[in-house]
């Protein structure tokens, strides 16, 4: 029953393919009549399509004279690129038949022949990796570095400036996301590739692409490791604010949105100025946001922001304590509507330990079911910090569950206090005091109250 049903997928995915490509040759890979087409066949649009891709491009093309083959070659590039921005589908497969296709295409579009498609490919192969959502994402930053690097091999500030700077900017995209190396390194190399691009895109010639960099400076600068942390947060408070110059709420809200939620992270870090105002700056500015990442337009994004938002309030210096914790608590658990466990298990975690830190301060309530509430979140998020996959943030939940313990009312306090030294020494495990001397210290200076009391 299966196989006959694999089978039967397998033919309607190799009559499909001739009838794309059909529509791409006759309306010239017009977006307008190929979307369409994809979406009345999307069940067909798969992680099946992929192989029967690279099966069929590879049974067409030694078939082909030099001159067929080219043209072909050119419709495969055409259908990649137009499946790779297909809004529709399965994200994960849409990106695979891409790169199965750019690969294809590759073998005929090839640096001596047809160094423009082939710088092409390069570049789109470079983005498909740095988004690609399968695999090993080690290994695909890595290709997409390399593949952006090829292209520019090829592509000239001379020749062909344009290209060339966005090529620059994607460069700057994969180096701000490398795992490999050394991240202080990656991070400058990411700001010298985006700042070389802005050499083209002027704020009076290219205000939008200009305004994109700006904002990607912004971003690299928030993360930057080498320079002082106070100056490189100016920087990026400066960044941001040179996109909102172009990026206004009525001409590009969900841009704006973005660079506005950006800002507020600054804020919520930065150093100079008042503390206090600061705060402020960043509650105002994830406010903002939030009117245009409604959760029903961007969920994701509004998630993110209510959990910013959230860890906002529970610094905040201004207002009531006991209120702006409550609004704290509100806010992550806004966010955990959208993180769930199942969708978004890191981002469960972190808003669960959140939530918990927010609970154990918590001025309103019962003492003792806040307790009761922290101790059950921060046992949540250990359900996905594991040791072996996220040993620092085990470490902090462990030391954080500790303290909870401790400070518990309900249950048997020696029993308590016995959970509490537990979880602190299984901190220490990863708390050493060659690799996190402070974290140590804090450690094991609460391990040593705890067991006296």
């Amino acid at each position: 029953m299966a196989k006959t049903q694999a089978s039967k997928l397998k033919g309607e995915h190799l009559e499909l393919l001739p009838e794309i490509f059909q529509a791409i040759l006759s309306s010239e890979g017009d977006p307008r009549i190929i979307y369409p087409f994809l979406q009345n066949n999307l069940e067909k649009i798969d992680d099946g399509l992929v192989e029967e891709l690279k099966a069929w491009t590879n049974g067409i093309l030694p078939k082909l004279t030099p001159q067929e083959a080219q043209s072909f070659a050119v419709a495969v590039l055409i259908f990649s690129n137009l499946i790779q921005q297909f809004p529709l589908g399965n994200l994960a497969s849409n990106l695979e038949i891409a790169i199965a296709g750019y690969q294809a295409a590759n073998k005929i579009l090839n640096r001596h022949s047809s160094p423009d498609e082939w710088a092409l490919i390069q570049n789109n192969l470079g983005r498909a990796y740095l988004e690609r959502i399968t695999g090993d994402r080690f290994k695909n930053l890595e290709l997409a570095t390399q593949h952006y690097q090829s292209a520019l091999g090829v592509t000239t500030l001379e020749k062909n400036p344009e290209k060339w700077a966005d090529i620059k900017v994607n460069l700057g995209n994969a180096y701000i996301t490398r795992i490999a190396g050394n991240r202080a390194e990656n991070i400058e190399q990411a700001i010298a590739e985006y700042m070389s691009a802005l050499q083209i895109y002027t704020p009076n010639e290219y205000p939008v692409a200009w305004a994109g960099i700006q904002n990607n400076l912004g971003t690299a600068y928030r993360q930057r490791i080498s320079g002082t942390h106070q100056d490189n947060l100016e920087q990026a408070v400066a960044s941001f604010q040179n996109t909102l110059r172009i990026y206004t709420r009525e001409a590009f809200p969900e841009q704006w949105a973005t660079t506005i939620a950006n800002l507020g992270n600054v804020y919520s870090q930065r150093v100079r100025g008042d503390r206090t105002e600061n705060l402020e700056q960043a509650i105002a500015s994830y406010q903002l946001a939030l009117q245009v990442y409604t959760r029903g337009a961007f969920p994701v994004d509004w998630a993110r922001t209510q959990s910013n938002l959230a860890a906002a309030y529970a610094e905040r210096v201004r207002g009531d304590r006991a209120e702006n914790l409550e609004q704290a608590i509100a806010s992550y658990q806004l966010a955990l509507q959208v993180y769930t466990r199942e969708a978004f298990p890191v981002d469960w975690a972190r808003t669960q330990s959140n939530l918990a830190a927010a609970y154990a301060e918590r001025v309103r309530g019962d003492r003792a079911e806040n307790l009761e509430q922290a101790i059950a979140s921060y046992q949540l998020a250990l359900q996905v910090y594991t040791r072996e996959a996220f040993p620092v943030d085990w470490a902090r939940t462990q030391s954080n569950l500790a303290a909870a313990y401790t400070e518990r009312v309900r249950g048997d306090r020696a029993e308590n206090l016995e959970q509490a030294i537990a979880s602190y020494q299984l901190a220490l495990q990863v708390y050493t005091r060659e690799a996190f001397s402070e974290n140590w210290a804090m450690v094991q200076n609460n391990l040593a109250a705890t067991k006296g009391l």
